[in-house]
């Protein structure tokens, strides 16, 4: 048996699967600051109830590998966005209850994609690695216009309910600030030689 930090994620799942409770704590241990940093900002604050965005993760890892065995291993990297895929889902249902608490509004059901995000699939790793830097560099309140418009699909009008603007035009407006903020914070993309 390796120890956890050098250990592949591939050994660990497979030990974990088998009931090894100590692979199945370094895989937590392994991802969670990863998704937490990933996850920042993705969850508004007026979708928040009891429990915050770290807790939503550790709780959503928890959940996530008690079904493990349902997961197919595709190679480098899979497990991680199969995670990431499980949270995103987590982070949709709690905005869904957010919104129905208030107004009593229902929103349309969407089936999440195993596969690639459409942004993801869209614009490419590299460039969501570059998005995802430029987004933490933003304000929070811009941060969560830009996730709830462009990753999560809201509408101008459920986002002016959402997020208390006067308007679906305010809305929009809000919107297209967040978004000339994240292109600054972008800037040209780096060349193919560094």
């Amino acid at each position: 048996m390796t120890d956890g930090p050098t250990e592949s994620t591939l050994s660990l799942l497979t030990r974990a699967r088998d009931g090894d409770e100590q692979a199945l704590n370094d895989l937590i241990a392994r991802y969670l600051p990863v998704l937490r940093r990933w996850a920042s900002g993705r969850l508004p604050y007026w979708a928040r109830d009891l429990a915050d965005t770290p807790d939503l993760v550790q709780e959503t890892l928890v959940q996530t590998f008690k079904k493990i065995d349902g997961f197919d291993h595709r190679g480098e990297g899979a497990l991680q966005a199969y995670l990431r895929q499980a949270v995103m889902n987590r982070i949709r249902d709690e905005l869904r209850k957010a919104a129905r608490r208030p107004d009593r509004v229902e929103l349309d059901e969407r089936e999440a994609d195993p596969g690639l995000s459409p942004l993801e699939a869209a614009i490419g790793t590299e460039a969501v690695e570059r998005y995802e830097a430029a987004l933490e560099r933003l304000r929070e309140e811009e941060r969560e216009l830009i996730v709830a418009r462009i990753e999560l699909g809201m509408t101008y009008a459920e986002m002016a309910r959402a997020l208390n603007k006067p308007s679906t035009d305010a809305a929009r407006m809000a919107v297209g600030r967040a978004l000339v903020r994240l292109a600054e914070e972008l800037g040209d993309p780096p060349s193919r030689s560094d």
